[in-house]
């Protein structure tokens, strides 16, 4: 590969702050949502096919614009942004509207409800509820821009989850794209990662054989926390001694770790959960057939994504690469919490093509 370019940002490192509770945004931009269900089966990579194939997305902005399209972590979907329908905050609010990070004054934004998911796309809500993989992610994307009379994307913007599912996209569909711009995602799952996902894979399952599946998945979540952010940010938040209660001994981290754990468990099905976090371990591309430019972004404290890793895939790419690493105290989340220094970089890749 060509790597063209390797930046180094520091973000500033403000004192962490609790994460926004959800309400209370005004309407935002304009948005048009549906459900594309596919006339035919979807054959998918390992086998099988999901018949009568349920999509949702959600286009936000000028459809005239070019088409950034918009994914997230597995718990993100196509409530990118506030818009008239639905006030709430999207998972990527305060990155994409006029003049941020994806601006649409420039850009429309497609936003998609991943499958085996627990949005409007078809999703697992049983036992025996197919292996999705990026690949199948990738598919379904192409069929929601035929859908929309989209033949090419400007951008497949993706973090987390979402950046493997850009990937994948830009292996399988490279003519359907301009550029991939990745943050916090590599060709594969390390292995590290993959032993912790394992493990909370496990909670889940014993929550559901025990009729616990909500406490399993909570559960699951809370350590998945753990993961997502940093020792140095936990450091700072929680490192208050105990407080004494009756059923004993209570720690600053341990409200913060239920309190996420328990929002997730009542927005996300048990079986949803199990089939993402297997596709991010069963997530495999090869850089060497992906062509398409591409700007990888890493973070300096993501154990999850080591920059180390990107370092490699950024030299394995067939195509121009652009590797930018991130100082954050926040890790792998540093996609939803550095807002700055996150969508200084996007904005550069999507009006430069991803090339310094």
């Amino acid at each position: 590969g060509r790597v063209t370019a390797l930046a180094r940002v520091e973000a500033p490192r403000p004192r962490p702050e609790p994460e926004r509770p959800p309400g209370g945004a005004a309407p935002g931009l304009p948005a048009r949502c549906g459900v594309l269900t596919l006339a035919r089966p979807l054959p998918l990579e390992l086998g099988g096919a999901l018949d009568a194939c349920r999509i949702g997305w959600a286009l936000y902005g000028d459809a005239a614009l070019p088409t950034v399209v918009a994914l997230g972590g597995i718990s993100a979907g196509r409530h990118v942004a506030a818009h008239a329908a639905d006030p709430r905050p999207g998972w990527w609010q305060d990155f994409v509207g006029a003049g941020l990070g994806v601006d649409t004054r420039r850009f429309s934004v497609l936003g998609l409800d991943f499958l085996g998911g627990s949005g409007a796309s078809t999703g697992a809500t049983a036992p025996g509820f197919p292996s999705i993989t990026t690949a199948d992610q990738a598919a379904a994307i192409a069929a929601v821009l035929d859908h929309l009379g989209i033949a090419v994307a400007h951008a497949v913007v993706g973090s987390s989850y979402g950046g493997m599912v850009a990937l994948a996209f830009g292996e399988r569909f490279p003519q359907r794209v301009a550029r991939l711009v990745v943050i916090s995602a590599a060709h594969e799952s390390h292995p590290m990662a993959t032993a912790l996902r394992t493990l909370q894979r496990r909670a889940v399952r014993l929550g559901i054989e025990t009729g616990r599946a909500h406490e399993g998945l909570a559960i699951a979540r809370g350590i998945a926390m753990t993961t997502y952010r940093t020792a140095e940010e936990f450091a700072e938040r929680f490192a208050g001694a105990p407080a004494r209660t009756a059923a004993g001994p209570r720690f600053p981290v341990e409200e913060y770790l239920e309190q996420r754990g328990e929002a997730f468990a009542r927005a996300f099905s048990p079986w949803s959960f199990l089939c993402l976090s297997e596709s991010i371990d069963l997530h495999r591309v090869d850089p060497a057939r992906i062509t398409v430019p591409t700007t990888l972004v890493g973070v300096d404290s993501d154990t999850l994504v080591p920059p180390w890793q990107l370092r490699a895939l950024a030299g394995s790419l067939a195509g121009p690469a652009r590797l930018v690493e991130l100082r954050s105290v926040f890790g792998h989340d540093a996609f939803l919490k550095e807002v700055g220094a996150v969508s200084r970089t996007v904005r550069a890749a999507l009006l430069a093509g991803g090339e310094s």
